[in-house]
């Protein structure tokens, strides 16, 4: 996996200007969560303290950088919090051994969202869940020619991002009932909107 270190340092550098916003989403997408919990592409570990009693995250992130920051994270997290390098597409977990997968503003960058969600959905237990903070395609088709037009400059320095992907029916084909709802996060910008909710295994 292509290292970025650039953009490790100008996300770490914008997570408290974005934290007003986005932390009350990311407390509701984790409230309630109980259990093993995967979180795929933990990045620095913004949601780590964010985790509720009676939980035990594992934290895949592939990228060096972001993994070198999320671990002081990590160790000072109210649950425990294990870190292991390791890319949507191929999770190194047995069937069905999480109760709950977290999806947190990874699938926007991750090579192939199809076997990302695809891998959420193998690694969930049966009744267990998925729970998705997002950046998506805008259903405003002038917003999203935009946002198709500026995807190409901004995964160059964005450690790959894509702004146009719809990820709540990525998740959806790969076998979940997803319920989310729309929400604009920050000033405008390309990067919007997102979507928040569940998705639980068909």
């Amino acid at each position: 996996m292509k290292e970025h270190p650039v953009f490790a340092r100008f996300y770490e550098w914008t997570a408290p200007k974005m934290a007003p916003v986005e932390e009350p989403l990311r407390r509701e997408m984790l409230g309630g969560l109980r259990g093993r919990v995967l979180e795929v592409g933990a990045g620095t570990g913004l949601n780590f303290a964010l985790y509720g009693e009676g939980t035990e995250v594992i934290a895949a992130e592939p990228e060096p950088n972001m993994a070198r920051r999320a671990m002081p994270r990590a160790a000072d997290a109210p649950v425990p919090v294990t870190m292991v390098r390791s890319v949507a597409e191929s999770l190194p977990f047995a069937d069905g051994s999480f109760d709950a997968v977290v999806l947190s503003l990874v699938m926007c960058s991750v090579a192939d969202p199809r076997a990302a969600a695809a891998e959420a959905r193998r690694v969930v237990r049966p009744g267990g869940e998925v729970r998705i903070f997002e950046h998506v395609r805008s259903q405003n088709p002038r917003h999203a020619r935009w946002q198709r037009w500026m995807t190409v400059p901004w995964r160059r320095v964005s450690g790959g991002c894509h702004l146009d992907r719809d990820t709540a029916a990525t998740i959806e084909n790969a076998g979940f009932d997803v319920r989310v709802r729309r929400v604009p996060v920050g000033p405008p910008s390309p990067a919007r909107p997102h979507i928040v909710g569940v998705a639980r295994p068909r």
